[in-house]
């Protein structure tokens, strides 16, 4: 009888260890990183990617219209859709993504048809009608 009431006193402590580590918040759920949640401020963002996005279609050799374009002086940054919020670090995890791509991977990011971006990149997925 002593083995069985050891053997359930195990069972119980793993489970009770086990519950107190699942209220455990998650690495998300924290905000990443020790920052602050702070709303992405959508001009500063996309004059950073417009600023990577010249320097890999010079550095690719692209000649796409939107290569063009985002190297120009005239460039006008593209606007988030109504209600989209993206954080801070949502636009450093994007910013991210892109400077460790290759020539051939951002080759999708630049041409002018069927233009994809990383999943990284996409804040606020289209809502479809």
């Amino acid at each position: 009888m002593s083995s069985f009431r050891r053997s359930g006193g195990f069972r119980l402590s793993v489970v009770l260890a086990l519950a107190a580590l699942s209220l455990a918040p998650t690495p998300g759920d924290v905000g990443g990183c020790g920052q602050h949640a702070e709303t992405l401020d959508p001009v500063a963002f996309f004059e950073l990617k417009r600023e990577r996005d010249c320097q890999k279609c010079t550095e690719c050799a692209f000649s796409s219209n939107y290569c063009a374009d985002v190297c120009s002086p005239d460039y006008e940054a593209p606007m988030l859709p109504e209600g989209c919020v993206p954080l801070v670090h949502d636009g450093e995890v994007c910013l991210d993504a892109l400077e460790a791509a290759g020539c051939s991977e951002y080759r999708d990011y630049v041409k002018d048809e069927g233009r994809v971006l990383p999943s990284e990149c996409q804040f606020c997925p289209e809502s479809s009608p």
